[in-house]
C-alpha cells in the first residue's frame, strides 16, 4: 500500500470507495434530504437556504418530490444518487422511501448516505439497509470517542461502510485516535479538505482559520493536516482504504462533469454549449424583472397571480416577435422557472422591440441557471 495522487486533484490508500468512482466522473446527483441535523458543526458549509430547514433539494432544484428526482437523476444521466442533509435519520421514513422508489426506477443504481452518529441504532439502519443502501457514510464527532462504536451497528449488514471526515487543522491527535480505532473495522475513511463557504466563513475566521490561497476554498493547513494523516497510515499499517477529497476535486471535477453531462441532455437548438458545460443563449426579461439586485430573491417572492401575469406579459411578447421575425418554434422558448424568454444569439441580435430588456447570458445548466457572464443590448 501507498500514497497515490490520484488525476482528480486528491491522494489515495488502496481503492476509492464506489459512491466516489461515480462521483468523480460526475454520475451521482446529491439527493438533500432535510436540512435538519441532531448536531451543529462550526464547520458546516450548508447555505442558510437549507440550513435547519425541512426541505428537499436534488442538485440544485429546491422543494423536490420524487417525480422532481426521478426526472433530474434522468437530465444528468446519473447512475447514482449521495443522500445528505441535514441529518437524514430525522427523516427516515422519507430516507427509506426515496431509496426503495429509486431503485425500483433505476437499475443498477448506486446509493449512499451520510449521516452523524447522533442518532443512529440499529432499527434505522436495518431500515436503510432493507430500503436497498449501498453504502453508509458515518460522520463522527472527533471529540466524542463514546459514540463511535455506534459504527460496529451497521457490521451486521451487508453494505459498504465509511467514515467521512474534515481535515480541522488542530485535530490531529483526535484524528489519528479515530484512525487507529477504525483500523481493520470499515471498508474506507474519507478525508475532506475543510471548505469556507458563505455560511461558514464568520465561524471560521473566529476560530482563526482562514483561505489558503485567493483562490481557494479550501482552508489553509488543511491539506497538510491530511497528507501527515495518510503518511501517519501507511508507516503503522493501518488496514484502510483512504481518499483525500479536495475542494478543487468538487470543483473542477465532480460538479464540473456532473454539469457537463446535464448539458448534453437539456441543450436546445437556440443554445451554444462550451467547452467547460456552460450554455451561451440570447434572454428577453420584462423591464421590471431582469437580472440586477436581488433577482433571485424577486422571483421566489412572487405570488401565483403575479406570476401569471408575467406569464401572460412573456407569451405576448414570444407570440408578437415570433410572427414579426418569423422565428420558428424550436429557437424561442418560455422559461417558466426563471420568468423571462430564451432564443438564439443570432435572433436576440435581430429583435427590436419596446418595453424589454435584451440580453446575452452564459450560464449553468442547471436548474437554477446561475449567470456566468450577462451582456445587455
Amino acid at each position: 500500500m501507498k500514497i497515490t495522487k490520484t488525476k482528480c486533484y486528491s491522494w489515495k490508500i488502496g481503492e476509492l470507495a464506489e459512491g466516489c468512482k461515480l462521483c468523480v466522473k460526475g454520475l451521482k446527483s446529491v439527493l438533500f434530504i432535510t436540512g435538519l441535523c441532531s448536531k451543529h458543526c462550526f464547520f458546516c458549509p450548508i447555505s442558510d437556504k437549507k440550513w435547519n430547514k425541512d426541505i428537499i433539494y436534488i442538485n440544485e432544484m429546491p422543494d423536490a418530490d420524487i417525480s422532481d428526482i426521478i426526472n433530474e437523476i434522468k437530465l444528468c444521466s446519473s447512475k447514482g444518487v449521495g443522500i445528505t442533509g441535514g441529518d437524514p435519520l430525522i427523516k427516515i421514513e422519507r430516507c427509506s422511501e426515496f431509496i426503495k422508489r429509486l431503485k425500483k426506477e433505476f437499475k443498477e443504481f448506486h446509493i449512499h448516505l451520510y449521516t452523524p452518529l447522533d442518532l443512529v441504532n440499529e432499527e434505522k439502519l436495518k431500515k436503510l439497509f432493507l430500503a436497498g443502501l449501498d453504502e453508509i457514510r458515518f460522520h463522527p464527532d472527533l471529540n466524542n470517542k463514546k459514540e463511535w462504536n455506534k459504527i460496529s451497528l451497521a457490521l451486521k449488514y451487508k453494505w459498504k461502510i465509511g467514515v467521512e471526515i474534515p481535515a480541522i487543522p488542530g485535530s490531529k491527535e483526535n484524528i489519528i485516535r479515530l484512525v487507529n480505532y477504525l483500523n481493520g473495522k470499515i471498508d474506507f475513511l474519507n478525508i475532506n479538505e475543510l471548505e469556507i463557504s458563505d455560511s461558514n466563513v464568520n465561524n471560521l475566521i473566529e476560530k482563526g482559520f482562514k483561505a489558503k490561497n485567493s483562490v481557494s476554498y479550501g482552508v489553509k493547513g488543511s491539506e497538510k493536516l491530511a497528507l501527515e494523516i495518510l503518511n501517519y497510515i501507511i508507516k503503522n499499517k493501518i488496514k484502510l482504504n483512504v481518499h483525500y477529497c479536495t475542494t478543487t476535486l468538487k470543483d473542477k471535477i465532480q460538479l464540473a462533469n456532473r454539469i457537463k453531462r446535464r448539458a448534453l441532455n437539456i441543450k436546445k437548438d437556440y443554445d451554444i454549449l462550451t467547452n467547460e458545460g456552460m450554455l451561451k443563449r440570447g434572454t428577453v426579461y420584462l423591464n421590471e424583472l431582469y437580472p440586477s439586485f436581488d433577482y433571485n430573491k424577486k422571483i421566489e417572492n412572487l405570488d401565483k397571480s403575479e406570476k401569471l401575469n408575467i406569464f401572460k406579459k412573456l407569451k405576448k411578447i414570444k407570440n408578437k416577435i415570433t410572427k414579426k421575425y418569423n422565428i420558428p418554434k424550436n429557437l424561442i422558448e418560455l422559461d417558466e422557472n426563471k420568468l423571462r424568454l430564451l432564443t438564439s444569439i443570432k435572433l436576440i441580435k435581430k429583435i427590436k422591440e419596446k418595453n424589454i430588456k435584451r440580453a446575452v447570458v452564459e450560464e449553468y445548466p442547471t436548474y437554477d441557471s446561475m449567470i456566468v457572464e450577462l451582456e445587455f443590448l
